[in-house]
C-alpha cells in the first residue's frame, strides 16, 4: 500500500504564509489562519510544502488503505484558496447556498477570494464541519 506522501512537518506556517507572493491570497490566508485558530482552539501545522492544517485523525477505509491528516485547513493555490471541509459538502446545503461565489470538489472549497464569500456562513461552515469529524473519528 502506497504511503501518503502530505505529512506534518515543521516547517514554520507563518514563513510560509509571509512568503505568498500574491498579495489578496497572503491577506486572506492570515484571515484564514485566525479563523481557523480561534475555532478550534489548535496550533497550525505545515502538511507537505503548501498545505496549512488544524488539528489531525486518523483514517481507515474498508479497502484497507489509512493513513492521518488534518480536521480542517487551507491553501494558497494557484487558481484559488483552498479551504478543507474534510466531510464534504452534503450536510450543510443551508449554508451552501447562502455562502457565496465559490466552487467544491469532495473536500474542497475553492474561493477566489474571501471577499466573495461571506465569512459568518464560512466560520458556520468550519465549525460544523469539525463538529461532524469529531462524531466520526477520534480527533484530537
Amino acid at each position: 500500500m502506497a504511503e501518503l506522501k502530505t505529512r506534518p512537518n515543521n516547517q514554520s506556517v507563518s514563513a510560509f504564509i509571509k512568503n505568498i507572493e500574491h498579495p489578496q491570497r497572503k491577506a486572506d490566508c492570515q484571515a484564514l489562519l485566525k479563523l481557523m485558530k480561534n475555532i478550534t482552539g489548535k496550533r497550525p501545522k505545515m502538511w507537505g510544502d503548501s498545505l496549512v492544517g488544524f488539528g489531525n485523525y486518523h483514517y481507515k477505509y474498508k479497502s484497507g488503505h489509512e493513513g492521518d491528516w488534518f480536521v480542517t485547513g487551507f491553501s494558497p493555490r494557484k487558481a484559488a484558496t483552498t479551504i478543507y471541509i474534510m466531510p464534504g459538502f452534503s450536510n450543510y446545503p443551508e449554508i451552501m447556498a447562502q455562502l457565496g461565489k465559490y466552487k467544491t470538489g469532495k473536500s474542497c472549497l475553492y474561493v477566489n477570494k474571501l471577499a466573495d464569500i461571506n465569512l459568518a456562513l464560512l466560520e458556520a461552515l468550519v465549525r460544523r464541519s469539525i463538529d461532524d469529524m469529531a462524531k466520526m473519528y477520534d480527533c484530537s
